[in-house]
């Protein structure tokens, strides 16, 4: 393994897409230290996974020793041209097998060592679902697990055991590359990032948490989980220790809450040994997951959701008034819990019918939403997502491997007001248990064998979190060292849906319904009426529903309430956001093409950085959608002045397929020009590089 800790050399790229003419070709200017074995490797890549072979009609032409040129060997009209973006991208990117740990205050990680390309491999179905509903915010899927740790805590010993945590599961050493769509890419090793903060750095754990939702991640680095720790204030007697919150941060495309709570046993076996875990690296892991999944038969899962799936869409949710805004975006957070009398009761109540309180849950839920729906007088159909915890499949040792497992399908029950409540409680723990079967399936491809193309997609997310099977052995070993933990509390991801609501126990035996929603789709407060609808509902019915009370009856009891409605959203797919006007007219324009998973501080550095007098914006837009990016980028082009568009190791696919649509429509043919953006330093390279271009 290399020794030499010194940062990589920053490497700008600058492609001509050509087309100037039938006969131009792309041409790659290269500007910067060039690795050859990494430009290889990288080379091999493309090869491996390319029909064509293009590798032998390639040449590189040396300038100087941090200049080279890269002749493409596809011309205009080539049926199958040569992936220049994703070249451009692998050449930007510096691999990391080893990064160095964060300083203890909670400093930013220093450059790691450059490596080999590590291997790839394919995202699951629902991998990529994630992913692409991450796109649209950095806090998308981003998830967090949360408790308070009483007693002494060695920095060293606690750091250390989520070192041998990381060594031992590869999933917490993987990342994502695009090529140009998106696969799993798997490092030898991988730091964690654990940052310890001292009392009154942050306000308190909410504010801590708010924080390390709102950084995000960058996709295509290992290590896609987080800790930080924040000490608590000081304790009487002065002898104790105060106490400390702990703070995980993690991506659900790699992760779910099961997983995380299996990590965090596997660190409390680490810490009591003194930072360091027996056995190695852990398999079966995520690539054993998907190789299970290639050899599942589709046909049976299909079969199963065309006879099962209504005749007519399910009933949406109210809609708000055209052009009507809730004048707020991010996500909303809301919570309520029943108490320990009130969970025990309600469990009672729902083994009466051989059920559970999650299907109490789920009964609940269809009410409200056929209430919401306004259509009261017959039986609707509704349709709401109930997550699984993709344990329930025939792989071996599936409940402690970690991964992105928790799986939301789509549950679509027929609602009708004349029937009774103890029928619906029993017809959907039936269709969910039907579903188990299945679960390893994803909401995407039911939609697609459905043929609808979105139309009657659940608008809500209905989560049961439960815990993988406790070790009351950990917890007593640590409190036989004056530790005490208590129970980790779930903070849910914001996902595509309107309204998520996860469901937990927690440590005194109440359920928690914690709600999540859109503010940009629903209002704070009519959400905020729904869940302490269901919340009244859920303590009500023990008391109130009986044998013969039907589902009217208990819709009639909520007409004091009024249902959300869902807004329209303000943004389009891609989104061109300004970021400054040209500073004289005529001028070029540099367009940033957003690249996957990459944070906004990178763009927001270097708008610092470039002192051009170019016009800059940001165009944010999917890896499958290269003519919608083209077509946001036409009124550029008609303002006048030159064209170029420009981002970060891993736009460059994206750009390069933008480029080539806008020339398929008739426009002229823009440079695209790619930088590294890990560091300061990067952006004011890229920022260089993209001045000569708009100046050229």
């Amino acid at each position: 393994m290399p020794t030499d800790r010194s940062p990589a050399p920053t490497m700008t790229v600058v492609l001509d897409p050509g087309h100037h003419t039938q006969e131009s070709r792309p041409v790659l200017e290269l500007r910067g230290r060039l690795d050859m074995a990494l430009f290889r490797a990288a080379l091999d890549r493309i090869a491996a996974g390319h029909p064509t072979p293009f590798t032998d009609r390639l040449r590189l032409h040396q300038h100087a020793p941090d200049h080279h040129t890269l002749e493409l060997p596809s011309a205009a009209g080539e049926p199958a041209p040569y992936p220049a973006g994703l070249l451009a991208d692998l050449i930007t990117s510096t691999p990391v097998t080893a990064p160095d740990a964060p300083s203890a205050d909670g400093g930013t990680a220093r450059p790691g060592v450059p490596g080999p390309l590590p291997q790839t491999f394919a995202v699951t179905p629902l991998q990529l679902e994630l992913l692409t509903d991450a796109g649209t915010g950095p806090d998308h899927q981003v998830e967090q697990l949360a408790w308070r740790w009483h007693g002494p805590l060695d920095a060293e010993r606690f750091t250390s055991a989520w070192r041998a945590v990381f060594d031992c599961e590869t999933v917490l050493r993987s990342a994502f590359v695009w090529d140009p769509h998106p696969r799993i890419v798997l490092f030898d090793r991988c730091e964690p990032h654990v940052a310890h903060h001292a009392h009154g750095t942050y306000a308190g754990r909410e504010h801590l948490q708010a924080a390390e939702r709102a950084r995000g991640f960058d996709l295509r680095r290992p290590g896609l989980l987080r800790v930080a720790v924040l000490k608590g204030p000081p304790t009487r007697p002065l002898h104790e220790e105060p106490p400390t919150d702990v703070v995980l941060t993690y991506h659900r495309a790699l992760l779910d809450g099961w997983s995380v709570r299996v990590l965090v046993r596997a660190f409390y076996r680490a810490y009591l040994a003194g930072g360091t875990l027996p056995g190695g690296e852990r398999r079966p892991d995520l690539r054993d997951y998907s190789r299970w999944l290639d050899r599942q038969d589709p046909g049976p899962a299909r079969d199963f959701w065309h006879r099962t799936a209504p005749l007519s869409a399910p009933a949406p949710l109210p809609r708000a008034a055209p052009g009507e805004r809730t004048g707020h975006d991010g996500a909303g957070r809301s919570r309520t819990r029943l108490s320990r009398a009130e969970t025990t009761r309600l469990a009672r109540w729902a083994a009466r019918w051989g059920a559970t309180e999650s299907s109490a849950l789920h009964a609940m839920w269809a009410m409200l939403l056929y209430r919401a729906a306004g259509t009261l007088g017959g039986p609707v159909p509704v349709c709401f997502g109930v997550s699984f915890s993709g344990r329930g499949i025939l792989l071996e040792d599936i409940e402690r491997i970690p991964g992105p497992f928790a799986n939301p399908l789509p549950l679509t029950v027929e609602v009708d007001p004349a029937d009774t409540v103890a029928r619906l409680l029993r017809t959907v723990r039936d269709r969910v248990l039907d579903m188990a079967a299945y679960e390893w399936t994803t909401a995407g491809r039911i939609q697609e064998w459905l043929g609808r193309d979105g139309t009657g997609a659940a608008e809500t997310l209905l989560a049961f979190e439960y815990d993988p099977r406790r070790d009351d052995s950990l917890t007593g070993t640590l409190a036989a060292h004056g530790v005490r933990v208590e129970p980790p509390v779930l903070v849910a991801a914001r996902t595509a849906s309107a309204l998520d609501l996860v469901a937990h126990h927690d440590g005194q035996g109440g359920l928690v319904l914690s709600a999540v929603h859109d503010r940009e789709r629903l209002d704070d407060d009519e959400t905020q009426a729904m869940l302490a609808q269901g919340a009244r509902l859920l303590r009500r019915m023990p008391y109130t529903v009986h044998e013969s009370t039907t589902v009217g009856q208990v819709i009639d009891s909520l007409r004091d309430t009024r249902a959300p409605r869902v807004h329209e959203r303000g943004r389009p797919q891609n989104l061109l956001v300004p970021l400054r006007p040209p500073a004289l007219p005529g001028r070029a324009t540099i367009c940033l093409v957003a690249a996957p998973g990459a944070p906004d501080t990178w763009y927001r550095a270097l708008e610092r950085c470039y002192d051009g007098p170019e016009a800059l914006c940001v165009l944010r837009t999917t890896p499958d959608a290269p003519r919608g990016g083209a077509a946001a980028l036409a009124p550029l082009a008609a303002s006048g002045g030159r064209l170029v568009l420009g981002g970060f190791s891993g736009a460059g696919a994206i750009a390069y397929d933008i480029a080539r649509a806008f020339v398929a429509a008739g426009g002229t043919p823009p440079l695209v020009v790619l930088g590294s953006g890990e560091d300061e330093d990067g952006a004011r390279e890229l920022s260089r590089a993209l001045r000569q271009a708009a100046a050229g």
